[in-house]
């Protein structure tokens, strides 16, 4: 994870001084991530990059609707399971969660622009710290019940799986990491949001360097206690694996936060997505009446709401799309790590280096080309063998699935 940590953080310091060519600081804005590759590196790269960007964009919209339905169910349960004193196992499926979460986000999805989701991101950074925090305070309670630290510094034990099973899920257990340093898919949108002076990558590196800081602080001490609490039986998501039933009324506070943040994570990702596509068909189709026209709403105490009906349609299609395949694939550790391996190495390391290449104008086969050819290789070779540990999951899990029917 430290790995990990350090390594996003390096190259996505070489990804904010791609934000402007050739000057960090008066050189021409590039708006979007191709935007940058167009003007950097050009050619095939572009349509590389702007394939991966966004497939990997609607898989992250894919394992947030996952997410936020095992979250919902995870509450009903825990009240379910308390209710019950402990008899009844509170099956249930997942698929009524995420037609809700789907609902609300046809809503929240006809925001119109990128820079008008700021509060959204506030309120999901809020969330976030607070079903952390209770998710670590848990994890801190268990360990003192248990009186001991339960698990081995070598992981869970030849037994409770096989040696084989241990390997594969060790490397979807990169590939998750991975997914969870995967904001550079979205840093160069992010950057354009940002006022200057100062310059956007100095912001944009300040920035970059305190939430790598604290994500990490919080994935270290919850990963490290959630083992340390359970042990070989760890659940795969502490809050919403059903590691903890009481205090349930806490336990739902967490949950309820996961989805809030899931909700506004779900548009600050899916935004670049939206926007690309609108702009492609604009430009394609200048003059059509249902693609340009925007209809004024009033809305009372605010300013009223341009109605677009493309926007409605085309986003609402979305929406509904990535909730279809959710319920058809509800893995999501599997998910997320076969996710994280295919965005890691290209647009977390591969384009930043060689853009900063390009812009540096460093010599090849000189020491600094080597270094970062090497930190690329590297980097390739993990997303290789967290993405083959990911798709065995999926097709472990896949053998015993029935689409729309499985049940937790």
């Amino acid at each position: 994870m430290f790995l990990f940590s350090f390594v996003t953080y390096y190259t996505s310091s070489l990804l904010t001084d791609c934000y402007r060519t050739a000057d960090p600081v008066f050189g021409k804005r590039n708006y979007t991530y191709m935007d940058a590759v167009r003007s950097i590196l050009g050619g095939a790269k572009v349509k590389a990059c702007g394939l991966i960007q966004y497939l990997n964009l609607f898989g992250i919209a894919i394992g947030y609707t996952i997410a936020a339905s095992i979250s919902m169910m995870a509450i009903k349960r825990s009240n379910c399971f308390h209710e019950s004193g402990g008899n009844n196992p509170c099956h249930m499926s997942s698929n009524p969660y995420m037609i809700l979460f789907g609902v609300m986000e046809i809503f929240l999805s006809q925001i119109p622009d990128f820079d008008q989701i700021w509060w959204l991101s506030i309120v999901a950074a809020v969330m976030s710290f607070t079903y952390s925090a209770i998710g670590l305070a848990l994890g801190i309670v268990q360990v003192a019940a248990n009186g001991a630290f339960k698990g081995s510094l070598t992981g869970i034990s030849i037994g409770t799986v096989t040696q084989t099973q241990k390997i594969w899920r060790s490397f979807q257990a990169l590939g998750d990491i991975a997914f969870a340093y995967s904001y550079s898919v979205i840093l160069i949108e992010i950057q354009d949001t940002l006022k200057s002076p100062p310059a956007e990558s100095k912001t944009m590196k300040k920035a970059a360097k305190l939430s790598i800081a604290v994500t990490t602080a919080f994935y270290m001490l919850c990963g490290c206690m959630g083992y340390a609490a359970f042990g070989d039986f760890a659940p795969g998501n502490l809050l919403t694996g059903f590691g903890f039933y009481n205090p349930f009324w806490l336990l739902d506070i967490a949950n309820a936060a996961i989805v809030v943040h899931l909700v506004g994570a779900y548009q600050v990702f899916c935004q670049p997505i939206f926007a690309f596509v609108e702009k492609q068909v604009a430009e394609s189709w200048p003059d059509s009446y249902f693609l340009s026209k925007e209809f004024k709403i009033p809305v009372p105490g605010l300013l009223p709401y341009k109605l677009n009906l493309f926007r409605l349609v085309w986003r609402s299609c979305f929406v509904i799309l990535t909730t279809v395949i959710s319920m058809l694939l509800p893995f999501f550790n599997d998910v997320v790590g076969i996710l994280g391996a295919l965005g890691f190495w290209p647009l977390t390391v591969y384009f930043p280096v060689e853009m900063y290449i390009a812009q540096k104008k460093i010599t090849k086969w000189s020491t600094r080309w080597m270094c970062l050819q090497m930190l690329s290789m590297a980097c390739l070779v993990l997303s290789i063998i967290a993405g083959a540990g990911s798709i065995v999951g999926v097709v472990n899990d896949v053998k015993a699935y029935t689409p729309f029917k499985t049940t937790y």
